[in-house]
């Protein structure tokens, strides 16, 4: 069986045998996704994003983050995908390499609350369409990544599509044709990481997804197959695919699903978890910094000479150094345009030596810092080892108040009493 019935027979998979460790994840996403949306309304890419949905106006169906009224599906799931990975600041799946929420969710909800549907069905699809981003994310293998493509708007257009037709209630057929729709649609670059364009591919694939499944419910056509037929998209976008990683592994892949707890991108997290497991005293001693990382981050997470504070996101060398002055990584305010004019930061980052080691996965770092005595400590940290759930809850719960206040704590509980997907409207729109 190819790819595309895989990912069909996926898409039907009945609400009554998803496994539950994986929606109390899918849940989990919800909850950050939400807070990441509603802590980024404010960014500059939100004011020019509004200023769209505003000028477009259109059918009142869904909500945007910090606008009040509705907008049509569509809309608000690019708007919701944009904004929500302003920050930078949401979880990421490393088994293809992307973040699933930004992408998925903003086209569940809208189209969740255009059709009055529940929280738990808007769940139960994202959960499907993140597992089929997941798994055709396998199927493009790291090459694709490694080309260039960002696989949270590629990958995670195809995801967004799915959640987006398993609640317009699609046929099999009717399914076929929206994912052979995207097959034309899906798009984004890392080109574009450390610039506003960077969130903007979460909210093209949330869209697209919006999109592809609406024209397909409306009898839309697209090719047979257009995941891995003559010129489709994993031919033309991966050089040595491998279709059989599709239905390779058992079970639900999303449950390795991997949380932000600083605000930058998910590659240097490793690194700076391995820096403050160093004593106190250590760190403020630190002068020079020598960091081993998977070479698939090299090209992302390694900006020498960052000029603005979304590109220090980016900069193994400035994020050190903040680590080490005891700066709080985890305060999206803290990365304002000045930092990367910081003389003391930039003078450390002249002194971090980075190294790409094949033998370390997308989610370990390892290395020494040297002290001003000339000892070399190691360090090291794998994001891979696991957290039980209630502590992984309250972390969420933590991040939350930080970044948004009380509103966290109520969100979740409003989210614990399930409900309509509408029931959400007052707190994206920050009402």
């Amino acid at each position: 069986m190819g790819v595309m019935e895989e990912l069909l027979d996926l898409a039907a998979t009945p609400a009554d045998v998803l496994p539950q460790d994986a929606l109390r994840m899918a849940q989990n996403s919800l909850f950050d996704w939400l807070v990441c949306g509603r802590a980024g309304q404010g960014e500059p890419l939100s004011g020019i994003l509004h200023q769209m949905a505003q000028a477009e106006g259109g059918s009142a169906e869904a909500s945007v983050f910090g606008l009040p009224g509705g907008y049509p599906a569509r809309m608000a799931a690019m708007v919701n995908g944009a904004v929500s990975h302003a920050l930078d600041y949401d979880d990421t799946h490393f088994a293809h390499i992307g973040h699933l929420s930004v992408g998925v969710y903003p086209a569940a909800l809208a189209v969740g609350q255009a059709r009055d549907l529940s929280l738990s069905e808007v769940v139960e699809a994202f959960l499907v369409g993140a597992e089929v981003a997941i798994r055709l994310g396998l199927v493009l293998t790291p090459g694709h990544y490694n080309r260039g493509f960002h696989m949270t708007a590629t990958a995670g257009a195809f995801g967004a599509t799915v959640a987006a037709g398993r609640l317009m209630r699609l046929t099999r057929e009717q399914m076929r044709h929206a994912v052979g729709l995207c097959a034309t649609r899906a798009s984004g670059l890392k080109s574009q990481f450390g610039t506003m364009g960077k969130p903007w591919n979460a909210g093209i694939a949330a869209s697209a997804g919006v999109e592809c499944a609406w024209l397909a419910l409306h009898g839309m056509t697209s090719a047979e197959d257009g995941l891995c037929g003559p010129q489709g998209f994993v031919a033309t976008h991966s050089d040595a695919p491998d279709e059989a990683a599709f239905g390779a592994a058992p079970g639900f892949l999303f449950g390795d699903i991997k949380y932000k707890f600083h605000a930058c991108c998910h590659g240097t997290h490793a690194m700076i978890e391995g820096l403050l497991a160093l004593p106190g005293e250590q760190r403020s001693r630190v002068k020079a910094l020598t960091l081993r990382t998977n070479p698939r981050w090299l090209r992302v997470c390694d900006k020498k000479a960052p000029q603005t504070g979304l590109e220090v996101k980016f900069s193994y060398g400035w994020l050190a150094g903040m680590v080490l002055r005891g700066m709080a990584t985890g305060d999206d305010r803290v990365y304002a345009d000045a930092l990367a004019e910081d003389a003391a930061l930039k003078d450390f980052a002249s002194r971090v030596t980075v190294i790409g080691d094949e033998t370390l996965s997308d989610m370990m770092a390892a290395g020494f810092v040297v002290l001003d005595s000339g000892e070399k400590v190691p360090f090291s940290h794998d994001l891979a080892a696991p957290i039980p759930q209630d502590r992984l809850q309250a972390a969420l719960v933590r991040k939350a108040e930080a970044m948004i206040g009380q509103a966290g704590p109520a969100l979740w509980h409003t989210l614990e009493q399930g409900g309509p997907a509408r029931g959400l409207a007052g707190f994206v729109s920050g009402a």
